[in-house]
């Protein structure tokens, strides 16, 4: 199992990790994560990192898929492998109905066909055989319906790689098949190594349908974990806590929440109903002290440095190939 790091994206003001990610380079880390969600954006503070590092390896985890079409995603990946001389990772996802509606304006419409065509023409345009040319559900390139003018073209510059490592961040069943059919890899938050067995079945459909040999054994599934070390326990997990009262809670409407979905696959249906219900009346303390020490034991590592060495045990047999802390 490889460790990577996930510096995520920017609160409220800016936050300096060019010294953790040189250290985490040095360390011999495998790679080095951004994020974005509605405020810093996931490239500019990783080529800002890649700048200042020599081996690791760059990921976006994740460019959200509305905020960018494929063909842009595409010359930015293309242009930071070069950069980096062939360290770039692109790790891609849908976000939810709230952003991509509510800060993109975007139809957040049908996410596993949008990330099923996002794929698709990205890799065309990284191996320039020919001039660019789709026609699907998403996306019309050269459009129809526009000014007629359009006309197929071919990436200018000549990428380092035709086969850039494409991640999908999934959590649901059919995302998730997805990831495992079309990806590289695959970015779960929330994952917890007891719950595998939630995901082989829809991990195997992936791979049944990719064909070629694909399996677990070859795909790389890399989720984030969050880490919270002292000797305290108990304080330890009490700062776990708000990130998955938000999520859990509030990261969604309540008849579509990825994250209160998954907390209910994992068996917690009854504590996921209590945290939305305080978070959605405003009782968001009330709604973090709901969280269930099981569920913060399950998705993350607390407490002293010899419980996290045991508990890590688990992460390693299960089946992942990338731990990346946050």
């Amino acid at each position: 199992m490889r460790l990577g790091l996930n510096v995520g994206y920017w609160g409220s003001s800016p936050v300096d990790n060019v010294a953790l990610t040189q250290e985490a380079d040095k360390l011999g880390y495998h790679s080095v994560w951004t994020a974005e969600a509605y405020g810093s954006d996931a490239v500019s503070p990783l080529v800002w990192l890649a700048a200042k590092t020599e081996k690791i390896n760059v990921g976006t985890a994740i460019m959200q898929m509305t905020a960018r079409v494929p063909a842009m995603a595409a010359m930015t990946a293309a242009t930071i492998d070069l950069l980096t001389g062939g360290r770039m990772l692109v790790g891609i996802g849908a976000s939810g109905p709230q952003v991509v509606e509510g800060w993109h304006g975007v139809p957040y419409g049908k996410p596993v066909t949008r990330a099923r065509e996002y794929v698709e023409i990205m890799r065309k345009i990284w191996k320039r055989e020919e001039s660019l040319e789709f026609h699907g559900e998403h996306y019309d390139i050269p459009c129809k319906d526009g000014s007629g003018l359009g006309k197929p073209l071919k990436l200018i510059i000549h990428p380092l790689r035709n086969s850039i490592p494409v991640y999908l961040a999934a959590i649901g069943p059919k995302n998730v098949a997805l990831a495992a059919e079309v990806a590289d890899g695959w970015l779960p938050i929330f994952f917890s190594p007891e719950r595998m067995n939630v995901y082989n079945e829809w991990l195997d459909e992936g791979f049944s349908k990719a064909g070629n040999g694909k399996s677990i054994a070859n795909f790389d599934i890399a989720p984030t974990v969050a880490i919270q070390m002292g000797d305290d326990i108990d304080a330890c997990r009490n700062q776990i806590k708000p990130n998955l009262a938000l999520y859990i809670g509030g990261m969604g409407a309540r008849e579509k929440n990825f994250y209160f979905n998954l907390a209910c696959r994992y068996g917690y249906e009854e504590a996921a109903n209590k945290i939305q219900d305080l978070f959605l009346a405003g009782k968001k303390m009330e709604a973090v002290m709901a969280v269930p020490d099981a569920l913060v034991d399950e998705v993350a590592l607390c407490g002293p440095r010899e419980r996290i060495a045991e508990r890590l045990q688990s992460w390693k047999t299960c089946g992942i190939t990338e731990e990346r802390s946050a």
